[in-house]
């Protein structure tokens, strides 16, 4: 959960014109922003493919994020292709892959599959792989036996084809040591995740989730599933039988880019020690609001919005781009 000490925050830098293409620089300066301004709250690992990137990737994120080559990766998104930290009942942690596949063989992974298991080894910790294929931004869990996930991203035969939900869910629980998952039917097909979860609804801490809606006139098929996932969810029960308290994030009515997949998550934040770092969007007053509402929901934390619209136009966002480690 979220709310426990961090030891770390790990994340890869993006250096493949193959995958960004002319975007591939304004995408390293917002990987560069987030991780400055992460390691003002908590350490930064860094990870990067090769020399040249190494010296590119401390050019840019400074003296404070500890850049290391020895981790070689594909892409950006650390959430996806990192381990799933979990505590092993000794007084330390266990690392669990979760078998990244391209998100269905979508994207170049050789080396992105890997990393989930040498981030274990470098940390000197047991590694164990998850007996079903997913991502770890397709898997919210509160901490206290309840996770919620889209059946479009893991009952998907380009993950999981031999696998029913019921098999799955199974192997979801056990990964995450919980007891109770929620489903929630998601968009397959429409986005390289087959729609992630973490972009529209996320735990605060146990009972408790944040939704972020559309504006009333948005009508699109992005737009209804934010609704449905608000409807279910506020119908729903945790691993201890309580009813979910769910509250409404308002998305922006108005965003700074023209690209058509870009992600307007004001919830794909991460949260860190001492904050919670978000995006803005240059909508004044809804910037505000939901800067207003997630201080409300982390007491006690500073919100820090950044302009990263160069990696939200490419898919995904702030926690997209990380993976905390938390304190054994």
């Amino acid at each position: 959960m979220d709310d426990v000490p961090h030891a770390r925050t790990w994340m890869s830098w993006p250096s493949r014109k193959s995958v960004w293409g002319r975007q591939l620089r304004g995408v390293q300066e917002d990987i560069a922003l987030i991780a400055r301004t992460i390691a003002r709250y908590e350490p930064v690992v860094l990870c990067a493919p090769d020399d040249y990137s190494v010296a590119e990737a401390r050019s840019h994120c400074g003296a404070d994020v500890t850049v290391i080559g020895s981790i070689p990766t594909d892409d950006l998104w650390m959430r996806d292709i990192a381990p799933v930290f979990r505590r092993d009942g000794r007084g330390g942690l266990d690392a669990v892959g979760l078998n990244f596949n391209g998100w269905g063989k979508k994207q170049v992974h050789a080396d992105d599959a890997y990393v989930a298991g040498s981030v274990a080894r470098l940390n000197g910790q047991r590694f164990v792989r998850a007996d079903f294929v997913g991502e770890g931004g397709a898997i919210e869990t509160d901490g206290d036996g309840t996770v919620m996930a889209t059946e479009s991203s893991l009952v998907n035969k380009n993950r999981n084809r031999r696998m029913s939900r019921d098999e799955i869910e199974s192997a979801v629980l056990d990964a995450y040591g919980a007891d109770r998952m929620i489903w929630v039917p998601g968009i397959k097909g429409r986005d390289i995740t087959d729609d992630h979860i973490d972009v529209t609804s996320r735990f605060v801490r146990p009972g408790v989730v944040l939704v972020q809606l559309p504006p009333n006139d948005r009508t699109d098929e992005w737009a209804r599933d934010a609704r449905e996932q608000f409807a279910i969810l506020s119908g729903e029960t945790d691993a201890h039988g309580r009813r979910l308290e769910v509250i409404r994030v308002e998305g922006p009515d108005t965003v700074r880019s023209r690209k058509s997949d870009f992600v307007d998550s004001y919830l794909n934040f991460h949260v860190v020690n001492g904050a919670v770092i978000t995006a803005q969007f240059g909508d004044a007053y809804k910037d505000a609001a939901a800067r207003a509402t997630l201080a409300a929901a982390f007491p006690g934390r500073e919100v820090v919005q950044l302009d990263v619209d160069r990696l939200m136009a490419g898919g995904g966002g702030i926690h997209c781009s990380t993976m905390h480690e938390p304190l054994a």
